[in-house]
Order: structure tokens, then C-alpha cells, then sequence
């Protein structure tokens, strides 16, 4: 193979592993899906193979190529530069699986006000008008529970958001407050 395919190749492939593995990090972001976690595994595994494999013949080649071997160095480091991306993705997907991204709309019919999340890290949200939404962040701190109080025409309301989470078990969901809302954990 020549210089100038090894060179076309190496970049082609850091790019197209960057290109895929940011798409599934995008996806696994939104949705949280735990089928998206284990493929993004596998992902890792197979493309670290596949540019180990090629990083390899690109040193090879530029050991026995005393032409080329500044651009094929250059394209090997260019290769390694997927390195400190995947460390800042998996940081990313540690925070994600340690929390609680919850989406609480306010389904009543009135202003909703001084709305506490209570257990696991806690929060806060000041006021939800009718139909309003706002997502929270809620950290897992190990095994706990997610609760709500708050404020609905000056009567203190609670209710239970997530009976039972604990560490890497971070997602997205939904809560109606005050509404009809799926089984929570």
C-alpha cells in the first residue's frame, strides 16, 4: 500500500470513528436508552481494535519510510486526538448515569409555587404555571428515593416522583405534578 493511502486511511478512519461515536453519544444523551449504553460499549471496543490496527501499520510504515514519516506521524497523532474525546465522553456518561434528568410539568390548573425536590440531591424549582415545564437535574447519591413538595393555592401538596434509585441508574423522565404519571420505579 502507498504512503498516500496509509495517510488516506488513518484519517478517514479518526474521523469516522469520531463522527459515529459522537452521533451515539448524541443519542444516548436525549434519550437515555440503555440499549444505546451497551452498543456504545461494543462501539468502543470494535473501533479501538480497528485504529489500533491501523495505527499500527501507519508506525510500521513510517519506520520504513523515511520520506513520508513526518506526515505519517502526523497522521497517527491526528488518529490519537479520538483519545481525549472518548475520556470526555465517558466522563459525560458518568455524570448522565449518577442523574436524574426530570421533566415536571405542572398539570393543574393553577400556579404552582416553592416546589422542593426532596431526596437523593434535592432541588428546587420557584414556580410552574399551568402547563408550564422545567427539567432538573437531580443527583443520585446513592440508594433514594425522589419525592416533590410544593405550594398549589397556599395548601402544601407531596408527592412521590421516584419510589427507588440508586448510582448508574440516571435517566430522563417525565412527572405530571399533580396528574396521572406512569410507575415510577
Amino acid at each position: 500500500m502507498t504512503t498516500e493511502r496509509y495517510i488516506k486511511l488513518g484519517r478517514q478512519t479518526a474521523v469516522i470513528s469520531f463522527l459515529l461515536g459522537t452521533v451515539l453519544f448524541g443519542l444516548y444523551f436525549l434519550t437515555s436508552s440503555s440499549e444505546l449504553l451497551f452498543l456504545g460499549y461494543g462501539f468502543i471496543v470494535l473501533t479501538g481494535l480497528v485504529n489500533l490496527g491501523i495505527l499500527i501499520s501507519i508506525l510500521v510504515k513510517a519506520l520504513n519510510d523515511k520520506d513520508n514519516r513526518k506526515k505519517l506521524f502526523m497522521t497517527g497523532g491526528f488518529m490519537l486526538l479520538n483519545i481525549p474525546v472518548i475520556l470526555f465522553y465517558f466522563w459525560l456518561t458518568i455524570i448522565l448515569l449518577n442523574t436524574m434528568r426530570i421533566t415536571f410539568t405542572n398539570s393543574t390548573q393553577t400556579t404552582l409555587t416553592n416546589i422542593n425536590i426532596v431526596g437523593c440531591g434535592g432541588g428546587h424549582i420557584d414556580k410552574l404555571e399551568s402547563g408550564e415545564s422545567e427539567t432538573a437535574w437531580v443527583k443520585i447519591t446513592g440508594d433514594c428515593s425522589i419525592n416533590i413538595n410544593y405550594l398549589s393555592n397556599g395548601e402544601q401538596k407531596k408527592e412521590n416522583v421516584a419510589g427507588y434509585v440508586t448510582n448508574s441508574m440516571g435517566q430522563k423522565m417525565k412527572h405530571n405534578i399533580g396528574g396521572q404519571n406512569e410507575e415510577n420505579f
